[in-house]
């Protein structure tokens, strides 16, 4: 059974990172905001702020289309989505189990003042993963977000690399 691993952490947790390391390892990546830059080009440059959540939503749908068939075809699935939201996870987790993976929670945990230093430093990028963050706007992302449950099979993400393949490893091992 394929890993679905679902990505969760706020704007400069570090999922980008991650899931490139997992493409080293035989993952796919899936990234919404890569989809939504190729569709759209550059947030905030291209098309106006306001619009990114219609712009996001075909973007996830397709992405969502590509999830269920990578896992379909028994190939590992790295999910690189912030998935804030508990009730966007179990929509993510139903659609890995339909498809027939094993959906895992890897949590990317980041206070506040790392994520500003972070974001202070990717805001001067122009890439698809650069999306510009302001103080204000990531005080309004933490007080949408919903820290993952104890019951949601969480690997909580604290940077080694080695400890969290060795986590995947051992989901892997455990599912049933």
């Amino acid at each position: 059974m394929p890993l679905a691993v679902l990505l969760v952490g706020l704007t400069g947790s570090g999922k980008t990172t991650v899931a490139q390391v997992l493409t080293g390892h035989g993952y796919v990546r899936l990234s919404v905001d890569e989809e939504v830059h190729r569709l759209h080009g550059r947030y905030g440059v291209d098309y106006p702020e306001h619009t990114y959540f219609e712009r996001e939503r075909p973007a996830v749908e397709a992405i969502r289309e590509r999830f269920t068939k990578e896992l379909q075809a028994g190939v590992d699935v790295v999910l690189d989505h912030g998935l804030w939201r508990r009730t966007d996870r179990d929509a993510w987790r139903e659609t890995a189990r339909e498809a027939g993976g094993h959906p895992v929670i890897v949590y990317l945990p980041a206070g506040r003042d790392e994520l500003l230093r972070r974001l202070a430093e990717r805001n001067q990028r122009e890439d698809a993963n650069a999306l510009t963050v302001t103080p204000e706007a990531l005080d309004d992302f933490f007080a949408r977000f919903d820290v993952p449950a104890e019951d949601e099979e969480v690997i909580v993400h604290t940077g080694d690399q080695d400890a969290l393949l060795a986590a995947l490893a051992a989901a892997r091992h455990t599912q049933g």
